[in-house]
């Protein structure tokens, strides 16, 4: 598996600055995000939306961190495992820059609750999807086989635009007062964009991913397919009930989906068990906290919307799916793909490449992996017992793990310029 995804890829990279930038701006709004969360944490029990330093601060995570992420993911890694270069990377950089500066015009706007400049910023954002969904859809049109990644990425591709729409009509919404349920769509649009999005893309992409970093054999392909299918199913079922208000609907949905994620933790399980590389180091701790915390997520949705748990359940089931899961996972996976890029682009002519080892520092890792799990249990005790204090204690340690994420991205890029400098 290894092999097969490595071979001829070279030929299919992009410049690093492209995906690099996609990244070094996913480490900065990292700690961006935590350090409002610090400053606004005492506002988080009971918050059900609103704009105000803590929808930006949720923005901050799900477009600055995690959206950013699989987006640079995507653009470089999708057409290493199709085997299709992408046409365009003047478009990858024009993506970059409008979701960039859009989605700097939409925090502030969000914080400071200025709507020109939440509108302003949402239509740049979407131009800047709009360019990376139409490039990621040329490349996915080309490609006849891999359907477990590309049946992921095409339902990725059909949430990006339902959540664009939502996010644009939310926007409006705070201004014109037009949506009869403005938290009704707002919940469907934080469930495609965290389920269907972000969610599908990062499943897509652990066929290729979770085999080659554990040196493993490919995963059941058959298997992902039914559990994209399914979680494809549940995406349309549980937005249809939140449209309609059938709470019956999205609890169908919401065990759909449980059963989805069943399914896609059964083809891990079995990539794992049969690894050849069996210390796998913190990295795997972060991604199989993701791997737990996913059905823990839709438990908590499903509590939430039959109205469990009180004034916290929903909280709480944002919080875990967002920082929980996909935070977890995405970051889990990001400091492997950090250095495995790198040493990809130490090569150059009469350049031996560096070693993934060479270029990673563990103890910045290992400090955010504390940090990470301690915040996710302070702030979550936080948001149950309603006290604001735990949840700045949690985002304190967040932001301690977020700064040494930094370092630990910093000294990557670091040691690959040194390397290429020191070569020449």
């Amino acid at each position: 598996m290894f092999a097969d995804f490595l071979g001829g890829a070279r030929g299919r990279l992009l410049p690093a600055s492209v995906p690099f930038r996609f990244f070094g701006a996913a480490v900065v709004f990292h700690v961006a995000a935590w350090a409002l969360l610090l400053l606004y944490g005492d506002q988080l029990p009971g918050f059900e939306g609103g704009p105000g330093p803590l929808l930006a601060a949720l923005h901050l995570v799900t477009l600055g961190v995690l959206a950013m992420t699989a987006m640079g993911a995507a653009f470089q890694l999708l057409p290493v495992a199709t085997k299709k270069p992408l046409r365009s990377v003047v478009a990858c950089k024009v993506s970059f820059w409008m979701f960039c500066s859009g989605l700097l015009a939409l925090l502030h706007g969000m914080a400071t609750v200025a709507q020109p400049s939440m509108e302003l910023g949402g239509g740049l954002m979407v131009a800047g999807l709009t360019v990376y969904a139409a490039v990621i859809a040329d490349n996915l049109r080309r490609v006849s086989d891999m359907r477990v990644v590309t049946d992921h990425a095409w339902t990725a591709m059909a949430s990006l635009v339902t959540l664009a729409l939502f996010g644009l009509l939310l926007i409006g919404d705070f201004a014109g007062g037009y949506l009869p349920d403005h938290r009704g769509l707002a919940i469907a649009h934080a469930v495609v964009a965290a389920y269907g999005f972000m969610g599908m893309l990062a499943l897509g992409f652990s066929f290729v991913l979770v085999p080659m970093f554990g040196l493993s054999p490919p995963a059941d392909a058959r298997l992902g397919q039914r559990a994209a299918w399914l979680a494809a199913g549940a995406l349309v079922v549980t937005v249809a009930g939140l449209a309609a208000a059938m709470p019956a609907l999205v609890f169908a949905g919401g065990v759909l989906g449980l059963a989805a994620t069943g399914m896609h933790l059964r083809a891990m399980f079995k990539v794992m068990k049969s690894r050849m590389k069996k210390q796998l180091g913190g990295s795997f701790v972060l991604i199989r906290l993701g791997w737990v915390l996913m059905p823990v997520s839709i438990g908590l949705g499903l509590a939430a919307a039959a109205g469990l748990g009180a004034s916290w359940s929903a909280t709480l089931f944002g919080f875990v799916l967002v920082f929980g899961w996909l935070l977890s996972f995405l970051t889990g996976v990001l400091q492997r793909i950090l250095p495995f890029l790198a040493s990809m682009y130490s090569v150059a002519p009469g350049v031996k490449p560096v070693l993934v080892s060479r270029l990673t520092a563990e103890r910045p890792l290992k400090i955010h992996l504390i940090c990470h799990c301690l915040a996710l249990t302070l702030i979550a005790g936080g948001i149950v017992s309603g006290q604001g204090l735990l949840v700045r204690l949690g985002a304190a340690a967040g932001l301690t793990g977020a700064a040494a994420f930094a370092g630990f991205a910093g000294l990557v890029w670091f040691r690959l310029a040194r390397h290429l400098k020191n070569k020449r």
